[in-house]
């Protein structure tokens, strides 16, 4: 919201003209103004503002100006408007920014295609060099420019991720960067998973893999995100020169099979986090995997459709394993868990994902939870319809180190969901509880006058929470409000817009996050 100069001053006035109620006697800031804030307190408060309001305050006055275009509040820059960036409208505007604005302070940038050129590559190389992390927007792009005068490139990246095109091969562009990349430690190749359509289109490989893990040796952490043409060959040819390898992440690569896994393990014995989310593993090359010499320990094999056998054979062998996510997978029945809590190897586990596994009874999830549930940081028991309130209240007095929880269905059941006891419960139970998603449909939640109450009492003794996600519907708005009144107004959301995870609790979160 724009507010005008002598509004901000006309506030300040006001907020110092404080009287003290015993004697009269004027406070000595009374004639303290927001003009006369030393320049260090202004650059701490615009230090809260996002980019598009800080170039709003640079119009208020000279003085802002100058405090707004400090170098220090332009260490991380987005320059994609359409994902809350802010929209640089020529080369030259961003040329001038680079050298003025930007400098030495400028840590992580974005591009998005039409200013990726050689000349502001040069530039960024030239004038900012202590930029680590850099992210590159591809995605829209129907050619690219001409890169065959490139000869520098940013040389101290950390990061770098790459949003893939359908249709422009990236080569032309790679091979001009080889040299100047060594260094990275994560790399993000994003593909355009969220964008096919149902038609059968020819499948192009835009970008040469096995070319770019020769320049790359250093790599801790991999993330190869919903790309089409990522198959087996190319988990392989990372693994055979990233020794340092630590988290390898193919979700939504369906031409993975595994048929490589086992080498890969074999190879990279520092690797401890596998994310294979909708890939199409063949249980036959998973049970080939050597799983109690590696040194895994989270695990993410969600969708994947492995059998009974492989599960129990995998989960059996693994010694540390402190994250599962094995949702959607309809082989994960009673016995899996059964095994598996016979064979002892759930010692270590932290987090545990069966998101919409309906071969799982509420007795068999008892029994587990029973033994498991206080060492747990993450739950996550949605997308079964048979599992309701009921078993939640039986075991949240077990979930005491919770950190993450997530339950219910979007799907209409015929029984209530009590969502008042369900709340007062778990404000009892859960003192860390830093995530929270019911996903029940508005029209199963039955609450009563006394609502208030139990949303109170978790507001209270939960007071970490960060995140309460609730489908939009009436009770949804009694919650919102009730934390508005109390002044934590990011809090509440709907699942409309936010999703929780347990993949907030990888010990390589930070490095998988891409924008």
């Amino acid at each position: 919201m724009d507010i005008p100069t002598d509004v901000w001053g006309q506030l300040a006035l006001e907020a110092g003209q404080v009287y003290l109620s015993e004697g009269g006697m004027r406070s000595p800031f009374a004639n303290t103004t927001i003009e006369k804030l030393p320049d260090k307190v202004l650059l701490n408060i615009f230090s809260y503002l996002t980019h598009r309001e800080i170039c709003r305050m640079a119009t208020v006055c000279k003085r802002w100006r100058m405090v707004a275009y400090d170098t220090r509040l332009w260490t991380h820059v987005s320059l994609r408007p359409e994902i809350s960036g802010l929209h640089v409208g020529s080369l030259e505007s961003l040329l001038a920014l680079i050298s003025i604005r930007f400098g030495p302070s400028l840590r992580y940038i974005e591009l998005p295609i039409e200013l990726i050129t050689h000349t502001v590559l040069h530039e960024l190389a030239a004038k900012c060099p202590n930029l680590t992390h850099m992210l590159l927007d591809f995605s829209t792009a129907m050619q690219l420019h001409d890169f065959s005068e490139m000869q520098a490139f940013p040389t101290k990246l950390r990061y770098l991720c790459i949003c893939l095109s359908e249709v422009i091969f990236m080569e032309g562009f790679m091979r001009k960067i080889y040299n100047f990349i060594n260094g990275l430690e994560i790399l993000h190749l994003i593909g355009t998973y969220e964008k096919v359509e149902e038609e059968e289109e020819e499948i192009y490989e835009v970008i040469n893999v096995h070319k770019l893990k020769s320049a790359t040796p250093n790599l801790r952490v991999i993330n190869l995100y919903g790309i089409n043409f990522v198959d087996d060959s190319h988990i392989d040819a990372f693994s055979s020169n990233c020794i340092q390898l630590e988290c390898l992440a193919v979700n939504y690569c369906n031409k993975v099979t595994g048929s490589t896994m086992k080498t890969l393990f074999q190879r990279s014995r520092r690797l401890t986090c596998l994310l294979m989310n909708g890939c199409c593993l063949q249980s036959e090359y998973v049970m080939q995997v050597e799983w109690e010499k590696s040194a895994i320990q989270e695990l993410d094999v969600t969708a994947t459709d492995l059998s009974t056998e492989c599960l129990i054979d995998m989960l059996t062998r693994i010694p540390n394993l402190r994250f599962l996510s094995a949702g959607q997978i309809n082989g994960f029945n009673d016995t899996v868990l059964k095994a598996w809590l016979e064979a002892g190897t759930t010692r270590s586990l932290l987090a545990l994902d069966v998101d919409s596994s309906d071969n799982l009874s509420d007795d068999a999830l008892h029994r587990f939870l029973s033994r498991v549930g206080a060492q747990l940081y993450g739950l996550v028991l949605s997308g079964m319809p048979h599992i309701t309130d009921q078993l939640w209240q039986s075991v949240l007095q077990l979930l005491t180190n919770a950190k993450i929880l997530i339950m219910g269905t979007q799907e209409r059941l015929g029984v209530n969901i009590h969502v008042d006891q369900l709340m007062d419960g778990i404000a009892n139970s859960c003192p860390n509880l830093e995530r929270l998603e019911l996903r029940w449909d508005p029209e199963n939640l039955r609450f009563s006058d006394k609502s208030q109450k139990a949303i109170d009492v978790l507001r209270v003794k939960c007071l970490k929470l960060k995140c309460l996600v609730l489908s939009d519907g009436r009770y949804y708005e009694i919650v919102k409000a009730n934390f508005e009144r109390a002044d934590r107004t990011t809090v509440v959301r709907t699942s409309t817009n936010c999703r929780v995870s347990n993949y907030y609790l990888l010990s390589n979160y930070k490095d998988l996050i891409f924008n």
